[in-house]
């Protein structure tokens, strides 16, 4: 190799030292970049109180692993669901009976699995009310039963209602939630600063609230999708002879004839009340007018000189 001049050594070194250094520098750059990464992914900005990982919205699925939700989760799961379908009704029945009526529609409801839920009955020629909860499953059977009854059949009206989606949604998002609490827990097993811990209890109670109202929502959907709700009315059947004699009252009738007569009366009494008061000092004072006038036509008629006689004709 071709030695350097000497008045170019000095500069060949210190070009040499340069090149050193701005390759060290590079080197550091590159270490502190691959270092700096993964925090910048999962570090500061995924941390919460206490430099400790804040909890994300998770989603666990049908095999108990948990990570983030996918976009098609929810939509997957309703069409694997259980449909879940929220059945009520009405039925209005004529009875011969009303006492033997209760007993059958409430040993029916207990045959097919359900129970009376609510029933309202009066005296025995009084029409009652009995509010049924059938399994779902049961629901057409317990229709059919009722129309096994000596009875007849007045009103029947029944609703469908699917909540799949709903029920759905709602176990989700408690899932979200519980998986939060579970992070939450463990924030605040590690927390050590007062105001750490005060701020994590603060939000496991949250999460917490939420989790009981969900569970609630979700039962009360739950359980009216198991058990339909079927409303039963007995009308007691009324005879030819209490048919023709119902739309008669006496007393009534009676009563509006008093009426009548009342009303008769006032209206007398109103005619005389208004002529007294109004009309006949209008007429008295009317006939004293008329008086006059002809008092003073006849005084006129009595002063006028009397009319002479016509000459008679001497050849008659």
């Amino acid at each position: 190799m071709r030695p350097f001049p000497a008045r170019l050594a000095p500069r060949a070194r210190w070009l040499s030292a340069v090149a050193l250094v701005m390759l060290l520098l590079l080197a550091a750059c590159a270490s502190s970049g691959a270092s700096v990464a993964p925090q910048g992914a999962g570090g500061d900005a995924g941390r919460d109180l206490a430099g400790q990982p804040a909890p994300a919205d998770q989603y666990t699925n049908k095999d108990g692993e948990s990570g983030e939700r996918p976009s098609s989760a929810p939509d997957a799961d309703l069409i694997d669901a259980e449909r879940h379908i929220i059945k009520t009704g009405e039925v209005s029945l004529e009875v011969a009976d009303i006492g033997v009526a209760l007993s059958k529609v409430r040993a029916t409801a207990l045959q097919l699995g359900g129970y009376v839920g609510g029933s309202q009955a009066g005296t025995v020629d009084d029409r009652a009310t009995l509010t049924l909860r059938i399994p779902a499953a049961r629901f057409d059977d317990a229709l059919a039963a009722l129309h096994e009854l000596d009875a007849k059949v007045l009103v029947e009206a029944t609703r469908e209602e699917d909540v799949t989606s709903s029920i759905v949604d709602l176990k989700a998002r408690i899932t979200n939630l519980q998986a939060s609490e579970q992070q939450y827990r463990a924030l605040l097993d590690r927390a050590e600063k007062i105001e750490d811990i005060l701020s994590v209890q603060s939000r496991l109670d949250d999460v917490r609230g939420q989790i009981e109202q969900l569970s609630g929502q979700l039962k009360s959907i739950s359980n009216q999708s198991d058990l339909a709700t079927l409303t039963v009315s007995l009308v007691p059947r009324q005879q030819p002879v209490q048919r023709a004699s119902s739309g008669w009252d006496p007393g009534k009738t009676a009563s509006e004839a008093l009426a009548a007569l009342v009303e008769i009366g006032q209206g007398l009494a109103s005619v005389v009340i208004w002529f007294a008061i109004v009309w006949l000092p209008v007429l008295l004072v009317l006939a004293i007018i008329a008086l006059i006038v002809l008092r003073g036509l006849f005084e006129v008629r009595r002063r006028l000189p009397a009319t002479p006689a016509a000459p008679s004709d001497p050849a008659s």
